[in-house]
């Protein structure tokens, strides 16, 4: 009898031993959703930036848009701008890294120089919009500490909600909440929260397209500043993938070759 009544209370506590912490749940959805989205090798898209100010009045500009996926670190992007007249040629080069901080470059061509990005201003507006140069950077899994929070319907699709707080003791920001859908474990909203922990903004993914039979990616990206009534949209165009791009695509050099 004493036996099987230990068998009997070792199988009442076995679930609440194995059952995940909040947190590691939250881990582990980062970590599918970054599996899902391995492999693509390199990208290039155009993108077109609308800027609005508190009135609504807008501002547009033009761009284009370079990945590199690399194999055991984070990507790397070259961003370049072509309209309109007073910006074009300004280019952005970040090497994203799982651990540690990322590497940033401007280049200014009425410079006609290279700046480095500091660590220390990566929560800094880009080029005037409401996306901070750390949020340019891509999403690696090593860059946040998780928990899952609950699952929520969003805008009649199931999602997981979690919060993530940033490893970088220089981000802009406290924590994020995001939405991510369970069906194909792509970011649907991200809500951002100040050093203060005060509401800063909100990034919705819209449109998403699905390439190579495999990887989603978002035709609109919409960022609004609840502190300023300021927000900024981008629409992505003509995704190219696997095209051969190199690591000299994305050196110093090119910042200056960039056209």
């Amino acid at each position: 009898m004493r036996t099987i009544s230990l068998v009997l209370l070792l199988s009442l506590f076995m679930p609440i031993a194995l059952a995940e912490t909040p947190e590691e749940r939250g881990l582990a959805i980062a970590r599918e959703a970054d599996r899902r989205d391995q492999g693509w090798g390199d990208s290039s898209a155009s993108m077109a930036m609308i800027l609005r100010n508190s009135q609504g009045d807008e501002s547009h500009r033009q761009l284009r848009v370079r990945n590199l996926e690399v194999e055991g670190d984070g990507d790397k992007t070259l961003t370049i701008f072509d309209e309109p007249l007073d910006v074009k040629g300004t280019a952005l080069l970040t090497f994203s890294h799982k651990t540690g901080p990322d590497d940033q470059w401007l280049y200014l061509p009425s410079l006609a120089r290279v700046k480095r990005i500091s660590s220390r201003n990566k929560s800094g507006p880009f080029m005037g919009s409401e996306f901070a140069y750390e949020d340019i950077s891509s999403d690696e899994v090593e860059k946040y500490t998780y928990r899952y929070l609950r699952d929520e319907v969003y805008e009649g699709m199931d999602c997981f909600v979690m919060e993530r707080y940033p490893v970088d003791p220089h981000s802009g920001y406290t924590r994020q909440l995001v939405w991510i859908d369970q069906a194909e474990y792509r970011p649907q909203q991200v809500i951002f929260y100040d050093r203060k922990d005060a509401l800063l903004k909100t990034l919705r993914f819209r449109d998403y397209r699905q390439y190579l039979d495999q990887y989603w990616r978002a035709d609109r990206f919409l960022m609004e500043n609840h502190q300023t009534g300021k927000s900024t949209e981008l629409h992505w165009s003509d995704q190219q993938f696997r095209q051969g791009l190199t690591d000299r695509d994305f050196d110093q050099n090119s910042l200056r070759r960039a056209r």
